[in-house]
């Protein structure tokens, strides 16, 4: 406050009171010199073109203070960003790996499956990252005075605010960018990437000459096939339910595509039913037989978009063709477009609670740990409030304004916190001297 002072009672014309331009300032046990002569233009002789006044220095002053914290916190944004992105795209990519590796497909298939998990990855990680790099830059700058340097010439904690809710703005359209239109493409490609692996997975269950198991408790097995396409001599084997085991022998065999997937049709063959609790064998012979095998071959059909995967603008723009084809209610499209929205906001309220948490806690010799896992806390509470929220809105779609608590109550703590740090004295108990005082 000292400092303020002094700058205040300057006045306007910084000439006739600062020798050759030099401004030195002390705050505790640093100091601070700024040299607007190199800076700003000042010369000791009166130039009216290039006279600036102190307060417009001091405006520029502040913006590029704007500028400076906006750097440090997209730099560790960045940083950071592509640690945990990378850390939560190795952990599923292996647990992907082992599964398409088990069923032959290639490195080129692993490398597309998960690049199109990605969108989805990184707009769940932004909001983390955002807060992570806030705390990071706070507490690097306390520790290093810098806050207090900058508190000292003026600053309230609302305004050391606004870079960070700039950042947290920017990070906002990151994250909306990806929810309303990257992330519904990658999962309707994702679809079509299964939809291929599962005729894989049946191309490799026609192996002619050998046991395939495609599930636990299924064994299939086929001696030829003809450039026709039918089956010759097959052996089906279907032992996952508890106590039987069914067993199918045909002389030939057709698959046929159906909508709820492939199914076996045989011919001229036997069925052989074994009952292990009493011990029966029942053998029937058939002329033809019919067997889906949709169930353990996993085949989806790509022929109707689930919502996740249409975009909010064609929602927003094509509302009928779109429930027509989902086939959902119009509740449950509001539903989603909100829930990407609730999703990207967040992104705001993440850095500004880690901001908030430090800055209210001041400065301190000893760090700012304690305010740390207070911030931490309190995005977590946050976090919980918006899993509550989603939870019901899946109960219930018509709760979709339960989506935007987490997103309020974010604003109204980091308001709380940041009138606490403008205000420090109003909830500390008055010395006995200072109510003496008061009292003459």
């Amino acid at each position: 406050m000292r400092i303020k002072r002094f700058l205040f009672s300057i006045g306007s014309d910084p000439l006739q009171a600062l020798p050759e331009g030099q401004v030195r300032l002390c705050a505790r046990c640093f100091a601070c010199v700024w040299d607007l002569s190199a800076h700003y233009g000042f010369r000791t002789t009166r130039c009216a073109d290039k006279l600036i006044t102190l307060k417009d220095a001091l405006g520029k002053i502040l913006g590029r203070f704007d500028k400076y914290l906006l750097h440090q916190l997209l730099m560790l944004f960045g940083l950071f960003s592509l640690i945990l992105v990378l850390v939560f795209w190795v952990n599923k990519a292996v647990i992907l790996l082992d599964r398409l590796m088990g069923d032959g497909q290639s490195i080129t298939t692993f490398l597309k499956i998960t690049t199109l998990g990605l969108p989805a990855l990184i707009s769940d990680v932004l909001p983390i990252t955002a807060f992570i790099a806030a705390v990071f830059a706070i507490n690097r700058m306390s520790s290093e005075s810098e806050l207090v340097v900058v508190q000292a010439t003026g600053y309230s904690p609302w305004r050391l605010a606004r870079p960070v809710l700039i950042f947290g703005i920017l990070v906002t359209l990151m994250v909306a960018s990806l929810t309303h239109a990257l992330t519904p493409l990658a999962q309707r490609e994702l679809s079509l990437r299964s939809a291929e692996i599962s005729r894989d997975i049946t191309a490799k269950l026609l192996t002619e000459g050998s046991f395939v198991h495609p599930i636990e408790g299924v064994t299939f097995y086929v001696r030829e096939i003809p450039p026709s396409g039918e089956l010759f001599d097959i052996y089906l084997s279907d032992s996952r339910t508890d106590g039987v085991r069914r067993n199918f022998l045909a002389r030939r065999a057709l698959i046929v595509k159906e909508d709820d997937g492939p199914v076996l049709l045989m011919f001229d063959g036997e069925s052989h039913e074994y009952n292990s609790i009493n011990k029966r064998l029942s053998v029937t012979t058939f002329k033809s037989f019919a067997y889906g095998m949709g169930d353990f071959l996993n085949t989806t059909s790509t022929a109707q978009r689930p919502l996740r995967a249409i975009s909010t603008y064609e929602m927003m723009t094509s509302t009928s063709a779109v429930l027509l084809e989902t086939g959902a209610e119009h509740i449950e499209m509001r539903k989603t477009i909100h829930d990407r929205n609730a999703k990207a906001l967040l992104s705001i309220v993440a850095p500004l609670i880690g901001f908030a948490g430090l800055i209210a806690g001041g400065f301190s010799r000893f760090g700012l740990w304690r305010q740390i896992f207070l911030s931490f806390a309190l995005l977590i509470f946050v976090k919980s409030i918006d899993s509550a929220g989603i939870s019901a809105t899946r109960r219930d779609p018509n709760d979709w304004p339960q989506l935007y608590m987490a997103f309020g109550v974010g604003l109204l703590i980091t308001g709380a916190l940041l009138w606490y740090a403008a205000n420090p004295n109003m909830w500390r108990k008055k010395s006995p001297k200072a109510n003496a005082e008061t009292t003459q």
